[in-house]
């Protein structure tokens, strides 16, 4: 196998299968950035004189051409190739000869597969972004749309007081406000470049390490060298923790989903089309969706908890164990790109139940709202709670509102931010502009 590394002995195949792995297949989403930091790379070694202009065009051009390939789908890593930074040098070898092997002066795979790793990442999070955006405009919207139709809220699984599906759907876009400044936050960590730092302790030649940093888009270094490796894992880590955020608000909207779609409950309705059915029970909808994003949505959740496993007990400095961090994050990203993808697109089909407080299950919802009628009359709080526990307990409670049907109807006067007549929908879209404005 062809390595970057090699000084004229060759590890046996059990070594090399068991070492390389799964990588040189996830090594195919990193061949883009690869050569995007190898372009930024040759720029820098002619600025400083390691590299002719004309060897730099030379190169370069090279490169271009590499990377047209990767864009149109026409490359692949050759069968003895060990990763996607070999693969890069041997073309280029092959094509230009020793001009092709003077690409890697002055850098190390270390800090080569760190700056190809964080360009990924960075273009990642930014999809993740934008899923996350494109959600929470559709969760709002439903919020609005539905902001005068009453919903049963629940404290311990049990009826508790009256919500509204304006409410409902608000809260979720609210949540993922929360999730984009973690995600946010994210970004900035990986935002740094770590080129040249090489193997760990930088290099003898006269690195420009601004001048990388600003072609290749980061906001700024990693200053010391050593800390530049020791990223490595701690961005995986971050961006593994950004990631589970979202999943755990996706997974208790998903929770919610297929209880609301139970038909004890009949709060929401999909298509059928969106459902599923039963080998035996030709009745049967199931909410396969839903349950399967749920189910994703807690592998995204390990994932935070594998990469800090793997990362422990290692001194600073490049370990080979890194290299199982893509394992870990990359089916992660997809996940979690599905996820965000499918949400809402069931989103865009649900059917909302109007008419659920027609159900006499519903019939104590209101007890709340009758204490705290009675309280602004004049009689003491405790007073009308017992007064109002009395007559629930003898069956003889009624609430003294209007038509409970809907949230003008009812008669219920919840005016203070975030309550159901106050959903400050228009406060939290600038929150989530604030909280989305990185780059």
């Amino acid at each position: 196998m062809a390595t970057l590394w090699n000084k004229g002995t060759s590890a046996t195949e059990a070594v090399e299968r068991f070492t390389v792995g799964n990588d040189r297949v996830l090594d195919l989403r990193l061949a883009r950035y690869d050569v995007m930091g190898s372009r930024a790379h040759i720029r820098m070694l002619e600025s400083i004189g390691l590299l002719a202009a004309d060897e730099r065009a030379t190169l370069d051009a090279a490169l271009a051409r590499i990377a047209e390939r990767i864009e149109a789908g026409d490359f692949r890593l050759e069968d003895d190739v060990e990763d996607i930074h070999s693969q890069v040098e041997l073309l280029l070898t092959r094509e230009l000869g020793e001009l092709g092997g003077k690409i890697h002066s002055g850098r190390s795979r270390n800090d080569q597969v760190l700056v190809d790793i964080k360009l990924f990442l960075k273009d990642e999070l930014l999809a993740v972004r934008e899923e996350v955006l494109t959600l929470f405009r559709t969760l709002q919207a439903l919020s609005e749309r539905y902001k005068e139709v009453l919903l049963p809220g629940y404290t311990h699984t049990q009826v508790a007081m009256p919500s509204s599906f304006g409410l409902w759907f608000g809260a979720y876009a609210e949540a993922l406000v929360d999730d984009m400044n973690v995600l946010g936050g994210v970004f900035r960590t990986v935002d740094r470049n770590p080129l040249g730092s090489a193997a760990g302790y930088g290099s003898s030649f006269p690195l420009d390490r601004q001048m990388t940093t600003e072609l290749l888009g980061f906001a700024s270094p990693v200053y010391n060298s050593v800390a530049a490796q020791m990223q490595r894992g701690r961005c995986e880590r971050a961006v593994a923790s950004a990631l589970g955020g979202i999943a755990l608000t996706l997974n208790k909207f998903a929770a919610d989903c297929c209880m609301y779609m139970c038909p004890n409950f009949g709060f929401i309705h999909f298509p059928d089309e969106l459902t599923t059915g039963s080998s035996i029970m030709p009745h049967k909808k199931n909410p396969d969706v839903w349950e399967i994003l749920r189910g994703r949505c807690n592998q995204i959740l390990s994932c935070e908890n594998e990469i800090a496993l793997l990362c422990s007990n290692m001194p600073h400095g490049y370990h080979r164990d890194w290299q199982l961090l893509k394992d870990i994050l990359f089916p992660a990203l997809e996940m979690m790109h599905d996820c965000l993808r499918m949400a809402d697109y069931m989103l865009a089909h649900i059917e909302v139940n109007e008419h659920i407080l027609d159900n006499p299950l519903y019939d104590y919802l209101f007890t709340v709202e009758e204490v705290n009628r009675r309280t602004l009359a004049g009689t003491p709080f405790r007073d009308a709670y017992r007064q109002v526990g009395v007559e629930v307990n003898e069956g003889r409670f009624s609430y003294a509102g209007a038509d409970p049907a809907g949230l003008k109807a009812s008669g219920l006067k919840h005016t203070h931010i975030g309550s159901l007549g106050n959903l400050c929908n228009d406060k939290i879209a600038a929150l989530m502009d604030a909280a989305s404005d990185w780059k």
